[in-house]
């Protein structure tokens, strides 16, 4: 624009009085330039001919295919036009079958992966010794009959069982799996080993739910769609046509263009002229134009109004207008500059100058002035606007990142200093830290403090304020209103919370505040205060704006924590309650024993020790599937099924079947009204430790295997078989059998122990046996030393950990006799209890002990079968047994005043602390224990 303007008014001055005079009407007869008064007035085609120059024809045509006349412009148009036409056609062509294709394959590869997967016999085929002899000709079948370019099967881990290039099987699979391994399918565009394609990956699932291994099927995007290049052919035909036509009609038009426009005359000139003098004189942009000596030429009125010119400015040098000095020189000089901002009078003005002798015109300069005071205000508030916005996007982002009341808090300051404030604190009621709903009232504690330094006079953190009511703070609170003080030593209510430290906060340099409070709904849980140092300005209404919709924001955040630390606070207060809270006495066993929820939900698991009769004790860990009060309830329900079922003596394997029916009726009774039930699922491992035999019974119910820590510190991970979830049914549980030397340690744990998310359990496995590797330690000892090497930073599901010291009970501390099956052999049982008993130092229950087991051995004789034993054992209490090989219990009933018999029992309960009946595979063992003296 300043190039054109410079020769267009340099040419203008000097022929601005032949152009008036060509106007005057009394002057028709004067001549101008070459033309004659007889074919001036002729179309330029039309005086060529008449001057003997080319034909019109010609002439028109060449004209208008040049460009430099309206027609030529036209024709150049629609031409522009039409291209622009084909080629968006064609570009949306080719997206459109972009999408088509990768939409097809996305489908395809998702249809054939998921069909596979879910094909009868795959999962089994994954455990089985050689899953590539099974998979491969299946899915080499599935990817010729689906027509898609490979089917891959693999294990979870990503490496591949089947590929269609035998070569590539065995190796890892190119693509995501983290979708797939957290169960769900998905689709991704990749290049892989056949190219760029598209792949779907579809998780094989067991019954729990586990993912044991990953199937994907791809289809490469060249070898889908083919519409594109079906289509091309007959768009760019059609394309050539209507160029053609476009040619054929642009050329009639720009005929009869020429015919109707005649060319440019005198008077069209004249009004380009004037037209362009409108708008020079219009334009909101000064304009000056110097000559080569320094004169002024031409100035708009933009021009006069910016720079104050006299009105006789044009044809004075411009160091004569009275200009600064600078401005004055610049213009002179004609030197070239580009938005060259000076200060002219009360304005910034963007000066851009450039001379217009550059191709052949006349000396001089030309410039133009441009006011950028007004700009530059505004664009000082749209970057302060845009901070702003980038300030509350950061706060979207930054804050509620967890589900920490007090982290979300020092969220919340860090954002807001340096870029909004210099210091900010955050105060919260007592009752939101703990996740409760707030009481009214002024009391708060400091829950985060962020600032550039860290020396200023504000609260700590953990400072337990009360705000008196004329503070800011206070009156927030009350009103639920946003509070701005501008001036900190002149805001007395402030001032008056703490003479001493208001002073110091003032004397520190801090002179302004905003007060936001914390607000959810109709609760306020708090307020957070943004304190200015740094910057002279207080803060205005506009950056108390600013800070309401900051603190909003965190508010959501920081009531969402409130409420997730509440609910957290309930399920694992019910969690713990369920659990036992002091371990019960026993001497088979040294237990020490750890239990720690999740940081991010509360879960199932329990544990817990069962002292059995005989000196046993029963150890048993679970964990129900899933987290919340739902977990923790059924818990509570599954620990208390086995304190009754371990009361009746029972295999573990026997014990674990009556907790998988108890698990599937707990399903069922928690059917929706559809009809639909969830799956509880849990996992258990009970095993029961006899010290007379050092003989451990363990079944499991899939749960991880228990550790055996040998008293030299070599650590085994015994084969128990693994029996399916609780709730699954239709299997039955098996047992192991251990044989403990005294000294070693039973280790029992969970599943969140040595897995999660980042850890494999084999790789849990390694470090818990090389965690527990080591002689002489106390269970005690073991259980910090096995927290210390795999405890997570933040667990994201419960621990259970039961260390237990194995001791054996003494040879001394056991008598056993065999009983023939005579009656007059009750005699000798009660003699040889008689000398047992003395030789123990327990005369004083030779007398009950001999009542007790004469009736015992009387029933056996009676009623059972052969053959007959008795022990005793000296633990905690007296422990006498009887064994028979009959599978009949007795059972306690009061007998009729005219019965003979049917009191043996009944004074055999009165005479001991605990009796029962416990069964064997060769028969069954009637017990009592009496407390020692």
């Amino acid at each position: 624009m300043v190039r054109f303007l410079g020769r267009s008014w340099a040419r203008s001055t000097s022929r601005l009085s032949g152009l008036r005079a060509r106007r005057r009407p009394d002057r028709p007869g004067r001549t101008q330039g070459r033309r004659t008064p007889q074919t001036s007035h002729l179309p330029r085609g039309r005086r060529g001919a008449a001057e003997g120059g080319p034909p019109p024809g010609s002439t028109g045509v060449r004209s208008a295919l040049s460009g430099r006349s309206v027609a030529g412009q036209v024709f150049l148009l629609q031409v522009a036009i039409v291209l622009l036409l084909v080629v968006a056609a064609a570009g949306a062509l080719v997206l459109q079958v972009r999408h088509d294709s990768t939409t097809e394959a996305r489908n395809r590869s998702l249809a054939v992966a998921e069909t596979f997967a879910n094909a009868p016999g795959t999962r089994e085929a994954l455990s089985a010794p050689d899953p590539t002899a099974v998979l491969q000709p299946r899915a080499e079948a599935a990817r010729v009959g689906s027509k898609v370019d490979f089917v891959v099967v693999m294990n979870p881990d990503g490496i591949r069982y089947t590929h269609p290039k035998p070569d590539r099987i065995g190796k890892k699979f190119v693509g995501t799996l983290g979708p797939a391994l957290a169960g769900k399918s998905f689709t991704e565009e990749i290049t892989g080993t056949l190219g760029p394609l598209v792949q779907a990956v579809v998780p094989v699932k067991a019954d729990d739910g586990k993912v044991v291994g990953l199937v994907s099927a791809g289809i490469t995007t060249e070898n889908v769609g083919g519409v594109g290049d079906r289509q091309m052919p007959l768009l760019l035909t059609a394309a050539g046509a209507a160029l053609a036509l476009a040619l054929g009609g642009t050329a009639l038009v720009s005929r009869r263009l020429m015919r109707q426009t005649h060319g440019l005359g005198p008077f069209e000139m004249t009004r380009m002229y004037e037209h362009h003098d409108a708008v020079l004189h219009a334009v909101r942009e000064g304009v000056l134009i110097v000559g080569g000596e320094g004169r002024l030429l031409l100035a708009n009125d933009e021009a006069h109004r910016l720079l104050d010119l006299p009105e006789d400015a044009e044809g004075r040098h411009v160091l004569e207008l009275g200009l600064d000095a600078g401005t004055a020189n610049l213009l002179a000089s004609g030197h070239v500059v580009t938005d060259e901002v000076r200060l002219v009078g009360d304005r910034l003005l963007a000066i851009n100058q450039r001379p217009t002798d550059l191709k052949g015109g006349p000396a001089g300069s030309v410039a133009t002035l441009r006011d950028s005071t007004e700009l530059r205000a505004l664009s000082g508030r749209a970057e302060v606007a845009r901070e702003h916005l980038k300030l509350l996007y950061d706060a979207g982002v930054g804050i509620g990142t967890t589900l920490d009341v007090t982290r979300t808090a020092e969220e919340l300051a860090e954002v807001a200093v340096p870029r909004f404030a210099d210091f900010a604190t955050v105060d919260l009621a007592e009752a939101v830290l703990s996740g409760e709903e707030p009481d009214a009232g002024t009391s708060l504690r400091r829950t985060a403090l962020s600032g550039i330094r860290k020396d200023a006079p504000l609260y700590p953190v953990g400072e337990r304020i009360g705000f008196v009511a004329s503070t800011p703070q206070a009156q927030s609170l009350g009103t639920g209103e946003a509070v701005v003080a501008p001036a900190l030593k002149e805001a007395h209510g402030w001032l008056a919370q703490d003479l001493e430290r208001t002073a110091q906060v003032v004397e520190y340099g801090i002179h302004s505040l905003i007060t936001v409070p914390l607000r959810a709904g109709h609760l306020v849980m708090g307020v957070a205060n943004f304190w200015r140092s740094e910057k002279p300005e207080p803060f205005d209404e506009e950056e108390l704006a600013l800070a309401e919709e900051l603190v909003a924001r965190a508010a959501v955040s920081i009531d969402n924590a409130r409420r997730y630390t509440r609910e957290h606070t309930m399920a694992e207060t019910l969690q713990r309650s369920l659990l036992p809270r002091n371990l019960p006495e026993q001497s088979a066993l040294d237990i020490s024993y750890r239990y720690l929820p999740a940081q991010a939900g509360v879960g199932g698991d329990w544990f817990d020790v069962l002292p059995l009769s005989g000196a046993r004790v029963a150890l048993v860990v679970g964990d129900v599937v899933g987290h919340g009060l739902h977990a923790a309830a059924t818990m509570g329900r599954l620990r208390t099924a086995v304190h009754n079922f371990s009361a009746l003596d029972l295999p573990p394997d026997e014990l674990l079947g009556l907790l998988d029916e108890l698990v599937g009726r707990i399903d069922q009774d928690e059917a929706t009204e559809d009809g639909s039930a969830a799956i509880t699922g849990a996992t258990c491992l009970y095993a029961v430790y006899d010290p007379t035999t050092r003989q451990c019974t363990v079944a499991r119910a899939g749960h991880p295997p228990p550790a055996v820590v040998r008293p030299d510190g070599q650590v085994d991970f015994p084969e128990v078989p693994a029996g399916p979830p609780l709730g699954l049914g239709g299997l039955p549980f098996e047992t192991a059998e251990l044989k403990l030397e005294e000294g070693s340690r039973l280790v029992l744990y969970t599943d969140g122990l040595v897995e999660d998310r980042e850890r494999d359990i084999d790789v849990g496995l390694e470090l818990l046996r090389t965690a527990l590797t080591g002689a002489g330690r106390s269970p005690e000892d073991t259980c910090q030393a096995v927290l210390d090497a795999l405890l997570p930073p933040r667990p994201s599901d419960d621990i259970a950990l039961i260390v237990a010291g194995t001791r054996a009970l003494g040879a001394d501390r056991i008598a056993e006799w065999r009983v023939p099956s005579d009656p007059a052999a009750v005699g000798e049982v009660r003699a040889s209890v008689t000398r047992q008993l003395t030789e123990w130092g327990l005369d004083d229950l030779v007398f009950t002990t001999e009542l007790i087991l004469s009736e015992l051995v009387t029933n056996a004789i009676r009623y059972g079968n052969g053959p007959i034993e008795v022990r005793m054992l000296r633990d905690r209490s007296l422990i006498c047994e009887v064994f028979d090989g009959s599978n009949t219990s007795p059972h306690l009933r009061y007998a009729a005043s005219t019965d003979e018999g049917g009191r043996g029992l009944f004074l055999v309960a009165q005479l001991t602390e605990r009796w029962g009946t416990r069964y064997t595979p060769a028969g069954k063992v009637i017990w009592t224990e009496q407390p020692l003296p």
